[in-house]
């Protein structure tokens, strides 16, 4: 397997006389991963939600009685 060369990124900004640079090279495999882990936290969250709002789909008239207090 040959290696590609990395994909760059570059930022900076001031803010007053401080200033801020941030660089980073990343190969695709590593983008291929950061993607992964990304995705996952996403999914992960949909999960949390939909556990959280279980409790107001099975019962809504208790959650609605509930949130007028």
């Amino acid at each position: 397997m040959d290696m590609l060369d990395p994909n760059t990124a570059a930022a900076s900004f001031r803010v007053g006389d401080a200033r801020f640079v941030a660089k980073v090279k990343v190969t695709p495999a590593g983008l291929l991963t950061i993607g992964a882990l990304v995705s996952g936290i996403l999914l992960s969250t949909s999960v949390l939600v939909w556990t959280a709002t279980s409790v107001a789909r099975r019962r809504p008239l208790t959650s609605a009685i509930l949130t007028k207090r």
